[in-house]
């Protein structure tokens, strides 16, 4: 009886031993990946429902609420190919060139607003793309409460704006992401010290993931955030593991490319 219970001992080792081996290896694959994020990061992804999750996804489509007639958006996550649809317009990128087909009340520019929206929206988990450079940023002091934070910045040749920068700042409590700094290159292609900020604080569950429901820019007045401005709402929000029909971004019969 002694020598079955040393057997049934050895085996139940011998089992959890291969069982947690196997888990182990899991979690070394995943670290193991091309780009290594801050402790701090990974907070935050868990905080929103995991990077692993974000990464099973395929298809991200919303509509901005607007005055007359809202803004589709419809991203490829994997390829990062788009299309929007405006009252006046509507844009995309099929992976080789940017379109546009408007009437002559457009004055956007659509190359600048490829992925632009669709960046602000996708955080945090755009802030684990490749080619990111990780670093602390000073922590955020809003209403006495302080949200400590990551600062992003970007290898060269990474994007149309490699000199942009963005400032992750979470709750420390919960590290869901409570604001967004960021500055604008696109135009000039040099390092700008203008920080402009949005507000996180309308989440909502998706396919397992907290989306934000609607964004809140504030202005700011001699580096303090003062009054909020009308928040952008966003609606029809679907995630999906299936890869959107590579067809709905290519161009449009009446569209020019954008050089």
């Amino acid at each position: 009886m002694m020598m079955r219970n040393v057997l049934i001992l050895i085996f139940s080792t011998i089992l959890l031993f291969s069982c947690k081996s196997k888990t182990d290896q899991n979690e070394v694959k995943f670290k193991n990946t091309p780009i290594s994020y801050p402790s701090e990061l990974m907070e935050i992804f868990n905080a929103h429902g995991t990077l692993i999750r974000w990464k099973e996804m395929k298809s991200l489509s919303y509509e901005i609420v607007k005055e007359g007639e809202n803004e589709q958006h419809l991203i490829d996550l994997k390829s990062r190919n788009e299309r929007i649809e405006g009252s006046n317009f509507k844009t995309g990128f099929n992976g080789k060139e940017y379109w546009l087909e408007a009437d002559t009340s457009y004055k956007g520019n659509a190359k600048f607003y490829h992925n632009l929206m669709f960046y602000f929206y996708a955080m945090p988990f755009v802030a684990a793309d490749d080619g990111i450079i990780y670093s602390e940023a000073k922590p955020l002091i809003f209403e006495d409460k302080a949200y400590p934070g990551i600062r992003i910045s970007y290898n060269q040749g990474v994007g149309e704006s490699p000199e942009d920068e963005y400032f992750i700042h979470y709750d420390p409590n919960t590290h869901r992401m409570k604001w967004l700094g960021y500055t604008v290159t696109f135009f000039s292609g040099e390092k700008s010290k203008k920080v402009k900020w949005i507000r996180y604080n309308d989440w909502g569950p998706f396919s397992g993931l907290l989306l934000p429901k609607s964004l809140t820019w504030y202005n700011l007045e001699d580096g303090v955030l003062t009054e909020p401005r009308e928040p952008t709402e966003f609606i029809n929000i679907k995630l999906t593991k299936e890869q959107p029909d590579a067809q709905r971004f290519e161009k449009t019969e009446n569209a020019i490319v954008v050089e």
